[in-house]
């Protein structure tokens, strides 16, 4: 049977676990708020890029190959 001192000892674990999971919880929040912002930034430029093309002008397919490196 479980004494007092190892209920509590038991119980003090667990508000320890919880007290650590619910810091874990808000970090992830965080980070998943900073990443959604840095999608809708990155959504906005690509827009910001797209409007700034020509229209009816089909995107120009170039291989890297064909270009010198600057030190050439």
């Amino acid at each position: 049977m479980d004494t007092p001192a190892n209920t509590d000892a038991r119980l003090t674990e667990l508000e320890i676990k919880a007290s650590y999971a619910e810091d874990l919880l808000d970090q992830l929040n965080q980070t998943i708020y900073r990443q959604q912002q840095q999608i809708d930034l990155l959504l906005r430029e690509v827009m910001g890029l797209r409007q700034q093309l020509p229209e009816g002008s089909a995107p120009v397919l170039r291989n890297p190959r064909d270009e010198l490196p600057p030190h050439y």
